[in-house]
């Protein structure tokens, strides 16, 4: 059974073009070990195919981009749609299709990105002809950006890009799958990894050496000791599920053989953070006490000894944006059902801090379909999201003929 044959008869053409370009968008293999340039080319030549001004924004080896295509007048502040073209691997043996193939079974599109996040770029397609066509009030900016999934990496160009605009954005949209609901914060994450140096020898000599696992215990057991702290001391905010920040240790490596003294270990470890706590200065004071009461006890048994952090990646939490200017003036069309606060991440935290841009999430789909074998995105989900999105195109619409204030 085809793609089309399934759903044409009983769909709108809106949602017939959404699950078209869906098909498309999952076609791309875009996991983020990957590029993403032949996707984002896709779509820009569509975008600009409808009149939109067209700016990519290329990584430093070209084969991976940012896209930023805008539709509406520049002299006023205007919204954001987000989302990120990179999707995680596919490599699970229980997948009943091919996961860059979409397959529709029972209402449901299955294909990897289908929820996280593609379903809402197509959907984006899929109203891109109505803002075309649209005398729009307000600019809308629709971003697409490559290795979210690995530390939210393209999204900070965009920001600046936005930013540096003569009249930046008021407001963004992160279409993360959220059942279409109106979430109005997340946590931010930074990512650690931790290289021990010790020294080596027989293990029937242990004394003599440095030993580099039990050296990384100690510092693990620091890391859990300030975990239990924001568990128990907070900054609080009960709107999230786990109501505080967050700090563990999530891998470790270190060891040859069972009769020799480890002389190397590392460990990743990581701090989920929320808006209001300076999670930078949490951190380096965590690192200055482990170089203290850690490592300086290594190098003074044995000089060159000791642990070196390097950071992995860091994305900002996404503070609460209903008391801005830009979601009030967009306020009539969010969703009236309120998904709280989500402790994954997404880039609104980045268009926040780096431009200025106060943002929530909204997007077709649920957070638990995805990073799974046989991700799916429902169909009335899509329908949806277009109902969303055509819906703030008509308000800004609208608005043209009215007092814009």
């Amino acid at each position: 059974m085809t793609l089309q044959s399934e759903i044409q008869p009983a769909a709108s053409d809106r949602q017939a073009s959404a699950v078209q370009h869906l098909s498309e968008l999952i076609s791309f293999d875009t996991v983020s070990r990957n590029g993403n340039r032949a996707l984002i080319d896709h779509m820009a030549a569509y975008f600009q195919g409808l009149g939109a001004r067209i700016t990519i924004l290329p990584d430093e080896t070209g084969e991976k981009a940012n896209l930023v295509a805008a539709f509406g007048p520049e002299e006023v502040a205007g919204v954001v749609w987000s989302g990120h073209t990179d999707v995680v691997p596919a490599d699970e043996p229980e997948w009943q299709s091919d996961p860059f193939t979409a397959e529709i079974r029972e209402g449901k599109l299955f294909g990897r990105g289908a929820c996280d996040m593609k379903g809402f770029a197509a959907c984006v397609m899929a109203v891109a002809p109505q803002l075309a066509q649209a005398n729009l009030a307000r600019p809308v900016y629709l971003c697409f950006s490559y290795d979210e999934e690995v530390g939210c990496l393209g999204a900070p160009a965009i920001a600046r890009y936005l930013a540096a605009l003569p009249v930046p954005p008021e407001f963004a949209i992160i279409g993360e799958p959220s059942m279409m609901q109106l979430v109005t914060g997340q946590k931010g994450k930074i990512a650690m990894r931790a290289h021990v140096t010790g020294t080596s020898g027989h293990s029937s000599f242990a004394p003599e050496h440095v030993n580099a696992v039990e050296y990384a215990s100690r510092a693990i057991a620091m890391i859990a000791d300030r975990g239990k702290r924001y568990e128990s001391e907070g900054p609080f905010d009960h709107d999230f599920t786990v109501p505080h920040a967050t700090m563990l240790a999530t891998m470790i490596n270190g060891g040859v053989a069972t009769n020799v003294t480890p002389d190397g270990c590392s460990f990743t470890f990581e701090l989920r953070s929320i808006a209001g706590m300076d999670a930078e200065a949490d951190m380096a004071e965590l690192l200055a006490r482990i170089e203290t009461e850690v490592s300086a006890e290594m190098a003074a048994k044995t000089a060159g000894t000791g642990i070196a952090f390097e950071r992995i990646f860091s994305y900002p939490p996404m503070g609460e944006a209903r008391n801005t200017t830009g979601f009030n003036r967009y306020a009539r069309q969010m969703p009236e059902d309120w998904g709280g606060k989500v402790s994954y991440g997404s880039e609104g935290g980045i268009f926040e801090l780096t431009g200025g841009i106060p943002s929530v999430i909204v997007g077709p789909g649920s957070i638990e379909q995805a990073h799974k074998p046989n991700e799916f995105v429902t169909l009335d989900q899509l329908d949806a999201c277009i109902a969303f999105l055509g819906g703030i195109v008509t308000e800004l619409s609208a608005a043209t003929t009215r007092t814009d204030s």
